[in-house]
């Protein structure tokens, strides 16, 4: 019977690891495995991240063109339709992130107008279209409009 304190890792499976800078005896001593003179082999070393040895870096030969909003602000999107699928009577963004109908990595849920809805519900949300707004109210639901400061 094998018990607990008899299992061993395979033959080659554990590395010891490399101690360098160590004195001669350790293999890895005097230089410690950085050779003689030259960039690399000084303390501080090295060459920045996206060097290329002088030649233009591709990051500074590439196009950039346009703008990039640093203030966007990125939605969570439902449609009216997928509010009527529900069995809730008050629906917000973490109901729907729960139920896997917006992916959790939003902020912020917008409610479109597409498709119908048969029955009132509450929506909490962070901006609602016109149609979709139309549309919940018509029905007899209501909507609550959340502040997206921040």
């Amino acid at each position: 019977m094998i018990t607990l304190d008899m299992l061993k890792p395979h033959e080659g499976a554990k590395k010891k690891k490399k101690r360098v800078g160590r004195g001669p005896g350790s293999g890895h001593g005097k230089t410690a495995c950085r050779g003689h003179k030259g960039q690399r082999s000084r303390s501080g070393g090295g060459v920045p991240p996206g060097f290329e040895g002088g030649q233009m870096p591709l990051y500074r030969q590439l196009p950039k063109r346009g703008f990039k909003n640093p203030f966007r602000k990125v939605y969570g999107v439902v449609n009216v339709k997928d509010l009527s699928r529900l069995d809730q009577d008050q629906v917000d963004l973490e109901t729907l992130q729960s139920r896997g109908m917006v992916a959790k990595r939003f902020k912020l849920l917008k409610v479109l107008g597409e498709g119908s809805i048969d029955r009132p519900v509450t929506v909490k949300a962070h901006a609602v279209s016109k149609t979709a707004r139309e549309k919940i109210e018509a029905v007899g639901g209501r909507i609550e409009l959340i502040s997206s400061v921040g």
